[in-house]
């Protein structure tokens, strides 16, 4: 069982120093070389403490995903699509790793398909253009050996945001 389940988070339950990782990494990661050196830097303790401590927020349950949000907007891309795939499900790690390894690819999961909804296989495409779009899933289903896929194009964005698991003023 995680913190999570068990009760809510405080921050009584961490060092100061664990608040100050869970702060320091809940807004927007700074666009630099090595964003997690320039964090651990202004908290005045070094990148390998500063990934020691994220490793063991994680291990522990407290932090139970990490991920990056790519702001397509501020790097070029005009078009995103959400290809849906109906992959054969002894098939779907083996294409997963296939379409991720795909330089447009920002996104590849697994989900159970339903009766009226066949596809279990989800990429996030980038492009300049919706036609790029589809032509990069064109060629992702002729290395995967795929014929039926779907595109969702994203119309507008609705919400974006990261992760807030205490207030800045916590500490």
């Amino acid at each position: 069982m995680t913190i999570f389940q068990e009760k809510a988070l405080n921050s009584s339950m961490l060092s100061e120093r664990e608040v100050q990782i869970i702060l320091a990494i809940q807004g927007d990661i700074p666009i630099t070389a090595k964003p997690f050196e320039d964090m651990a830097k202004n908290m005045g303790i070094s990148e390998e403490t500063f990934l020691e401590t994220l490793k063991s927020l994680c291990d522990r349950g407290v932090i139970r995903r990490l991920g990056a949000t790519l702001k397509h907007q501020n790097s070029g891309f005009a078009a995103n699509a959400m290809i849906a795939w109906q992959v054969a499900e002894d098939r779907v790690e083996a294409v997963g790793n296939i379409m991720s390894g795909f330089r447009e690819v920002s996104h590849c999961y697994r989900r159970d398909p339903k009766p009226d909804w066949p596809y279990n296989l989800y990429t996030m495409v980038h492009a300049k253009s919706e036609e790029s779009c589809l032509e990069t899933a064109r060629k992702m289903a002729k290395k995967a050996g795929l014929e039926t896929f779907k595109p969702l194009f994203s119309r507008r964005e609705l919400k974006k945001t990261s992760m807030k698991y205490f207030a800045s003023d916590v500490c």
